[in-house]
């Protein structure tokens, strides 16, 4: 069992609160191709979020963010974004109120959330808290929806994976992509929401790649708090 911050009192928070971290996760609500469920990102950074707390036992779980910056995906029904700018400043509230916990992991499983994020770490951190922003890295996987994202999906939620309708989008680097997609969004590069290809996934790569991602997650949060 983790530790729950919407599970626990805050009479029980007060007295661990100054000898622990919290991890937050924060995740988005947007598509992720005719396969993938929107709430795909929220439900990685909720996963990496409770492996932590397993692996370090000094770390208490807050509610998943499920809202994030996705406007190059609001061609796609379903898509809900709040932008940057209040990404930035949801992350700083945030990260304010925690001060209770010795530190605070801003755990995003979102791409898209990479530059508003790292603006609310620096502003955190240049008011004397001690925040961390980590990202997963995947280098060999793919950008969105292919397999790397189903493979995770079908260890954590297997039943929400619509595996007929799991078809390739665009399969170029994503570096090649990217002046396109900042200009015009996903859906004028990939129709369907795909940049990559679902072929191969499997349960057992979704679990080997959370328990990496976690392995290097603990690895970053005991190296900077080592107590």
């Amino acid at each position: 069992m983790t530790r729950q911050l919407a599970a626990m009192t805050w009479p029980e928070v007060d007295t661990m609160a100054q000898a622990s971290i919290v991890a937050v996760p924060i995740g988005s609500t947007e598509q992720h191709g005719p396969h993938l469920p929107l709430g795909t990102d929220s439900a990685v950074a909720a996963a990496l979020c409770d492996r932590l707390a397993r692996r370090c036992p000094g770390v208490v779980v807050a509610p998943v963010m499920p809202y994030g910056s996705s406007g190059e995906h609001a061609a796609f029904a379903g898509t809900v974004s709040i932008g940057s700018e209040a990404l930035t400043r949801v992350a700083v509230e945030l990260g304010r109120s925690l001060d209770a916990f010795a530190g605070v992991v801003l755990v995003s499983a979102h791409g898209g959330n990479a530059g508003p994020l790292a603006e609310a770490e620096r502003q955190l951190r240049s008011e004397g808290r001690d925040v961390l922003l980590w990202e997963p890295r995947v280098p060999t996987g793919d950008a969105h929806a292919g397999r790397t994202e189903t493979s995770l999906m079908l260890t954590l939620q297997p039943s929400a994976v619509l595996t007929e309708e799991a078809v390739a989008g665009d399969i170029r680097p994503l570096g090649e992509l990217l002046p396109q997609l900042r200009a015009s969004g996903v859906r004028a590069v990939s129709p369907n929401g795909v940049l990559g290809d679902p072929a191969g996934a499997t349960a057992g790569e979704g679990e080997a790649l959370l328990d990496a991602l976690a392995d290097d997650l603990a690895e970053v949060v005991r190296a900077r708090w080592p107590r």
